[in-house]
């Protein structure tokens, strides 16, 4: 830990923790995060604490009116050297854009740097080795005034949870055109990683799943016409050997592994599109061969094949590939974020210099 000054409490749940077997995603929560508070319009340092749960008033305004958001990032195991971060500064400067959307004082970069720095280094000996494999990390902000008035709040802890982690997904996947709900209007929190979007998601995950399907693919809430993202990954496809995405807008998260996959696809000669995607157009290039892959990536999933696309109650279409340009994509980006092979874009950093990264959010 290299020197880090550790309480004997924290000290103890590191001596008695183990890595289980099996990890999945998001299930195994390390037994240390970070913690600061803002109260008196001023962010105070924090520091490493042993994990339990918070205490909050259930009328705070992250209960009630859903003032909260976070990040997800990953912290990875390389060889010979200690831990790094991928592209960290892309997290915080999300971090702070969702944080202002909702009212939020955004976390100072002092902060950021110190909870990455520390809690990743305390973690560093429990941080999955396998390919794919990381140290998940989850920098999240709350409301903590208790009030049933509908405005912000004065006060609001940040804390950094961590989860040694697998890939979202492990395999290919099945996809259900969302034809009913609605993820995100125009005006309204979609570009941004806040709860509420997700929580927005979940009946129709539930619906999708029943019918056989893993994620909902969601279509723009003012036609239901045109293709955004699936409800935790963005979306892409292969036709006539170019990459395609959805552009931009408000209501689509702006993901940083689809931004490091358009720069790599470019990298490789390959070409590029970002445009508006109707679901009607994407399903004729599948039924007439042009369309050949098509899948779906974050920084939870990595890269993840979708396998078919179909309907709740109707057609199903298989792919042609699968699997196949999509997992080009993937051993390139795990060979930066690993540290395997060269990182022409400077994406890695070090986990271990605090300010280093804080030179880095300095820029957001």
């Amino acid at each position: 830990m290299k020197g880090m000054e550790l309480t004997q409490d924290v000290i103890e749940k590191l001596e008695g923790y183990k890595l289980p077997q099996s990890l999945g995603f998001g299930r195994e929560l390390a037994p240390i995060m970070y913690r600061a508070d803002y109260k008196d319009e001023t962010w105070h340092m924090g520091q490493i604490i042993p994990f339990s749960e918070l205490r909050i008033n259930p009328a705070a305004t992250s209960v009630q009116f859903g003032q909260q958001c976070f990040e997800g990032m990953k912290a990875y195991n390389w060889a010979n050297s200690s831990p790094h971060l991928f592209r960290p500064e892309f997290n915080f400067s999300r971090f702070k854009r969702s944080a202002s959307r909702l009212c939020m004082p955004p976390v100072t970069p002092e902060i950021f740097a110190d909870a990455l720095s520390k809690l990743t280094m305390a973690l560093e000996n429990f941080i999955p080795n396998q390919s794919g494999q990381s140290l998940y990390l989850r920098p999240t902000l709350l409301g903590l005034d208790h009030t049933f008035a509908v405005q912000s709040s004065d006060t609001y802890c940040f804390i950094l949870l961590a989860s040694p982690s697998d890939a979202y997904f492990t395999k290919s996947i099945k996809v259900m055109i969302e034809r009913e709900d609605s993820r995100a209007a125009n005006g309204g929190t979609g570009s941004v990683k806040v709860g509420g979007n997700y929580a927005s998601s979940l009946r129709a995950t539930k619906r999708c799943n029943e019918a056989g399907f893993d994620q909902p693919l969601w279509l723009d809430a003012a036609t239901h016409h045109n293709i955004e993202e699936l409800s935790g990954m963005n979306f892409m496809a292969l036709i006539n050997g170019e990459l395609h995405t959805p552009e931009l807008s408000d209501t689509i998260l702006a993901g940083g592994t689809r931004s490091s996959l358009l720069q790599i696809a470019h990298r490789m000669g390959i070409k590029t599109v970002e445009r508006v995607m109707p679901i009607t157009g994407l399903l004729k290039d599948i039924e007439r061969g042009v369309c050949t892959e098509i899948f779906a990536c974050g920084t939870a999933a990595i890269i993840c094949p979708i396998q078919e696309i179909g309907e709740e109650k109707g057609a199903k279409m298989p792919l042609l590939d699968v699997n196949k340009m999509s997992l080009t994509f993937k051993e390139s980006l795990l060979d930066i974020q690993e540290g395997h092979g060269d990182d022409p874009f400077g994406w890695t950093i070090s986990a271990d210099d605090p300010d280093q990264l804080y030179s880095r959010f300095l820029c957001e």
